[in-house]
């Protein structure tokens, strides 16, 4: 195994300085689930859903499969990853036979408010794009909405979804 030059160690360094960060957890999480939702999109308008005969209508079903898996990939990584302190805290502070909710209503519960926070953060940027494409270029438009969306996006979850409980 080889040592690691200067740079590459302050490089790793400033790594794992960064994935301190929440939001920068929740940037990557979410750049994976674009990934994932292209990948899911892609397999079923090609090939899953090939059966129905219109691509404009086959795409409704695959967009649907797509935003759906999307939504419990970046869930599930947010909650094990970008939330994960804030999953032991609770699950140190549960008292046998006092805890209020059992862990599958919490996780549901969770889905269920990561859920209704994510379709806010699209609703926000199709309706950002569309009101800024009226005076700046499309793409312009989208980047500025996408990172205001994910702006409210990220706060919803952190307030609302996977909120901080302090202990009683």
């Amino acid at each position: 195994m080889s040592q690691r030059t200067g740079w590459q160690q302050r490089l790793f360094s400033l790594i794992e300085w960064l994935k301190g960060f929440r939001y920068i957890k929740f940037g990557l999480v979410g750049a994976s689930g674009t990934v994932v939702n292209m990948a899911v999109l892609f397999v079923a308008q090609e090939y899953l859903f090939a059966a129905i005969a219109a691509p404009r209508s086959r795409l409704y079903a695959s967009l649907a499969l797509a935003i759906a898996v999307a939504t419990i990939n970046n869930f599930t990584w947010n909650r094990l990853w970008t939330w994960a302190d804030r999953l032991r805290d609770a699950a140190a502070r549960a008292r046998p036979g006092n805890a209020p909710q059992t862990g599958v209503s919490l996780y549901f519960g969770q889905l269920g408010r990561y859920a209704i926070a994510s379709w806010f953060g699209i609703a926000l940027q199709y309706g950002l794009t569309l009101w800024l494409s009226h005076s700046l270029h499309y793409l312009l438009a989208n980047v500025i909405a996408i990172v205001i969306a994910s702006v409210s996006n990220f706060l919803a979850n952190d307030l609302w979804t996977f909120r901080h409980r302090p202990s009683k």
